[in-house]
């Protein structure tokens, strides 16, 4: 079971601590952390991240550099939760396009919690660039 535990300080600023101690901030408005729904976008981007590299490295693909720009349209009616989700993958190196669309799509359809989780309420999309090294 994962656990997790939320710190308040003064403020609207938190510290999120997870089951190994790893901390971070929160803060839930003008604080120093970053917002509860910012970091959905973050583990959203990071859990399929940790995917498509894990995937190259075992095709063996000379991949240098990952980003990805997720960018999240929110509902207008409290709870506001997100309805579309976009991420935009921007591989570096010498990786070959039908591999990584295909690490892509492993890592969204089959592999990353987050987008699991978060696809039973919001459109999860993506699409990819390849930069040359």
């Amino acid at each position: 079971m994962a656990k997790a535990h939320v710190q308040w300080h003064e403020g609207m600023n938190f510290t999120g601590t997870d089951g190994d101690g790893r901390t971070t901030k929160i803060s839930g408005g003008a604080g120093e952390g970053v917002s509860p729904m910012q970091m959905l976008l973050i583990a959203l981007g990071s859990c399929a991240s940790v995917d498509v590299v894990s995937i190259l490295k075992k095709q063996r693909q000379e991949l240098e550099d990952l980003q990805v720009e997720v960018e999240g349209n929110r509902g207008e009616e409290p709870p506001r939760p997100y309805e579309t989700i976009h991420m935009h993958f921007i591989a570096k190196g010498n990786v070959d396009s039908t591999k990584l669309e295909r690490a892509i799509s492993l890592s969204t359809e089959k592999y990353c919690g987050v987008h699991g989780t978060l696809s039973g309420v919001a459109k999860i999309t993506w699409d990819f660039e390849i930069q040359e090294a």
